[in-house]
């Protein structure tokens, strides 16, 4: 019988050492007072490698030809993918609306008859799907060419978020009238996405602080980044939200979480008070436009 070795103790240099070769990779930023969690959801995985400390896995990141592999389960025990179908709808009121006549107004008076919308940090897609619903629902929309993108940086959130297979921990908020029939039943009492929804929503995996991976996004109308900022150093964060201005359209919104803001981030967004909520929006005639 293998022996039983219990999981090593975390020094404050390793937990150093870790949490900045982490927040290089993702962006995401451990306080000192979280040295615990980053000791208890790495322990085991020092364990699985048969490794003696938390400096050979630090090691194990940096050098090893399996560290990119390893990196991404180190994203998987890190990330917290809590999420459900019309969260904070008092937001998602705002967005259907005021929002989106003012956009599809906007860019009818441009020719324009297409709306891009970016999920960004979909978790399990329950937040690209609901925006999926709502812009099914939008009567101005019809006959226009639309669609959302939505991306996330755990692998495993995108592998259910593309099953579309949901149970009842996803619906704890009331469902608008007339959402059924955008779900299927499973024998076993899941709803399913249907596949017309489906075909509306595109996910990838995407790191928000690897500049390489922004290219095809572009011209967008409207961008979700909800409670994903939370997670970021303030420098990781002033380069996602610069990035988010850049591939916005002018007149285009920026939706964060209800205790995100930009203040100290940027100057760049102007604040829009609606009722209900406040939003953000890339002025009209914004400065360092994408094309």
């Amino acid at each position: 019988m293998a022996e039983y070795r219990s999981p090593p103790r975390m020094s404050e240099e390793e937990f150093r050492l870790l949490r900045d070769l982490i927040n290089g990779y993702c962006g995401i930023y451990f306080d000192d007072h979280l040295k615990y969690m980053l000791e208890r959801r790495l322990g085991r995985r020092v364990q699985q490698r048969m490794l003696r400390s938390f400096g050979e896995y630090e090691q194990f990141l940096r050098f090893d030809p399996e560290r990119e592999n390893e990196l991404g389960q180190v994203v998987e025990l890190l990330t917290t993918n809590e999420t459900y179908f019309f969260r904070e709808k008092y937001q998602l009121d705002v967005f259907s609306r005021d929002v989106l006549p003012e956009l599809v107004a906007h860019n009818r008076k441009r020719g324009d008859h297409t709306l891009q919308v970016w999920s960004a940090g979909c978790a399990t897609g329950e937040e690209a799907y609901t925006l999926a619903i709502i812009l099914s629902d939008f009567e101005k929309l019809r006959n226009w060419q639309w669609s959302i993108m939505a991306t996330d940086i755990s692998i495993r959130a995108l592998q259910q978020a593309r099953g579309g297979s949901y149970g009842p921990h996803s619906f704890r908020e009331e469902m608008p009238m007339g959402s059924d029939r955008y779900f299927t039943r499973d024998g076993d009492g899941r709803k399913l996405v249907s596949e017309d929804l489906k075909r509306r929503v595109t996910f990838s995996a995407l790191n928000l602080t690897d500049p390489m991976r922004h290219a095809l996004f572009h011209g967008l109308d409207a961008i979700f980044c909800r409670n994903v900022l939370i997670y970021f150093d303030q420098a990781t964060k002033r380069k996602v939200v610069d990035l988010f201005y850049r591939k916005l359209k002018p007149g285009g919104f920026l939706f964060l979480g209800h205790s995100e803001s930009l203040v100290n981030l940027s100057t760049s967004f102007a604040l829009r008070h609606f009722q209900g909520d406040m939003v953000y929006q890339k002025p009209v005639t914004g400065k360092g436009e994408e094309q």
